[in-house]
């Protein structure tokens, strides 16, 4: 079994978005799972929606790293808007 290559890029640009979220946050607040899956997610569907539409910038080969990291940092996005919107601990007490 191999793995595909958009696969295996798509992990790395999305562990590195998630990383740099923390860093400029300073912390992820226990979803960094959370905040690694979407970004991976977000890499890999981003690298196959700006292939489809043809956008060439930017890109390592046939992978779009311009479309990888967009995607990303709207699947982190998302994370933290449903973190901020969702229930917390603090706010039952």
């Amino acid at each position: 079994m191999s793995l595909e290559p958009s696969l295996v890029l798509s992990v790395l640009v999305g562990i590195f978005h998630a990383a740099l979220s923390v860093a400029i946050r300073g912390s992820a607040g226990g979803r960094l799972p959370l905040l690694v899956a979407a970004a991976i997610l977000g890499a890999w569907a981003g690298n196959a929606m700006f292939g489809r539409l043809g956008i060439g910038v930017l890109t390592i080969g046939d992978y779009s790293l311009l479309g990888a990291s967009i995607v990303a940092w709207v699947g982190i996005g998302l994370v933290s808007v449903v973190a901020v919107l969702g229930p917390s601990a603090e706010r039952r007490a």
